[in-house]
């Protein structure tokens, strides 16, 4: 009846059985596999990780004294969840404890001058004008060179606001613009950054702090008798 041990300590298997009933009588339950099959037995090690990574944060907040808000749902965006990885993620979005000590653990990451200097080189691009078009039956935006280019030769040579014919196509150029520069990538950069770092400490605390029970071990256990990918 133990969850996982933390710090040599016992913790109840409670915690899970709740996480697991209310899954099992929430809107999604019939997305969930059959009660007691290798896909049931998987999603009750993948559960009881999550309360695993919960309780560890926890214990560190204490430790730490962090502020730790009210527990509410916190959502991540899809990049944000798959380099957290599914566990990790899933203990972020439903614990306050994580979230504290997350914005510990990364508050003094931050990407390197190099790094960054590396992503503006690899994605810039030239500013590059942008038309605002009217056609006979609207108006729409467009960069020239994806015109036809006997129509944007005309356009080029006309006034703003003059209409030209070019065969089957008719057109008036009412603006230019300058499309944007490639944005700032440090904040993208810092925050995977973030994730990164955070990833690295939590593998190394739950190695250290954390003991895995029979039943209960990582879904992605080679040596469990559920895991399917073994090669």
């Amino acid at each position: 009846m133990t969850l996982g041990l933390l710090d040599g300590h016992p913790l109840p298997r409670t915690a899970l059985d709740r996480r697991l009933a209310a899954l099992r009588t929430g809107p999604r339950a019939t997305a969930l596999p059959q009660p007691g099959s290798s896909e049931d037995r998987q999603l009750t090690r993948w559960v009881a990780q999550v309360l695993l990574t919960e309780a560890l944060c926890e214990a560190v907040a204490v430790e730490r004294h962090l502020p730790v808000g009210p527990d509410g749902p916190a959502r991540l965006d899809h990049r944000a969840a798959v380099e957290l990885g599914s566990i990790t993620a899933a203990a972020y979005e439903g614990s306050a404890a994580v979230r504290a000590v997350y914005a510990a653990v990364t508050a003094d990451v931050e990407p390197s001058p190099a790094a960054v200097a590396h992503y503006r080189t690899m994605t810039a691009r030239t500013p590059s004008a942008r038309w605002r078009l009217a056609l006979p039956d609207g108006e729409f935006e467009a960069d020239p060179d994806t015109l036809p280019a006997a129509l944007a030769e005309a356009l080029r040579a006309a006034r703003p606001g003059e209409w030209v014919t070019v065969g089957p196509w008719t057109a008036a150029v009412l603006a230019t613009r300058t499309a944007p520069e490639t944005p700032d990538p440090t904040p993208a950069l810092r925050a995977a950054a973030r994730r990164a770092a955070f990833v690295r400490w939590l593998d190394h605390e739950r190695g250290r702090r954390l003991t895995l029970v029979e039943g209960l071990e990582h879904p992605g256990d080679p040596a469990q008798p559920d895991n399917h990918h073994r090669h």
